[in-house]
């Protein structure tokens, strides 16, 4: 199969899913090519790592928001993204809310991966949560974006054990683990083709 199908990634910081993604991609386990990665955070390590790999990378300005892009740098982003032709937008860590004129260029074609077991535990340091709340059972979900917080229909969720002696830097560390092989997975599906979305439920026909 071609790697025909286009990526665009963007990410705010060490970019460890997107490591993870491109060497899946590197080792054929993914049909699909990164056509760009896009950064809100100028030396962010995702560029690093993109730039290693000879990979379109770039920083773009966010603006003046602290948690949400402003209008121009919005725009700014759908034209890199539109300009590479992506085919799916994949965020690794991205740390700014996409609002309505980015969702919508988009729309059904971002998707994001969270570090626990959604519906549970959307918003920041989820594993956190997880472990105040005493689950027996943690994790992560690939998921489709939408204006909710994270609250897109859910394509794939690997589940982690929370141990008696965890810290929420050990349980972290172990859920990492699973979206490293998680989000690579649920991307191969989605170049495949093998993703049917009905509402809120996804289907992944076999091969």
């Amino acid at each position: 199969m071609s790697n025909s199908f286009r990526l665009g990634v963007l990410g705010s910081g060490q970019g460890s899913n997107f490591v993870a993604i491109a060497d899946a991609i590197a080792a054929g386990k993914i049909p699909a090519t990164v056509a760009v990665v896009l950064s809100d955070v100028e030396n962010a390590g995702i560029l690093t790592h993109a730039r290693e790999r000879n990979l379109a990378a770039r920083y773009i300005p966010p603006g003046k928001f602290r948690t949400k892009l402003d209008e121009e740098a919005e725009q700014a982003f759908v034209n890199e993204l539109n300009a590479a032709k992506v085919d799916l937008v994949v965020l690794g860590g991205f740390m700014r809310v996409l609002k309505g004129d980015f969702l919508r260029a988009f729309e059904g074609r971002i998707v994001n991966i969270h570090p626990s077991l959604l519906p549970s535990f959307p918003g920041l340091e989820a594993w956190k949560q997880a472990l105040d709340h005493g689950v027996k059972v943690a994790g992560c979900t690939v998921h489709f974006v939408d204006a909710g917080v994270d609250s897109g229909a859910i394509i794939g969720q690997q589940t982690v054990p929370v141990l008696d002696q965890d810290t929420a830097a050990s349980l972290l560390q172990r859920i990492h683990g699973a979206e490293y092989e998680l989000y690579p997975k649920c991307l191969a599906a989605l170049a495949r083709g093998q993703i049917l979305v009905n509402g809120r439920r996804v289907f992944w026909k076999s091969e």
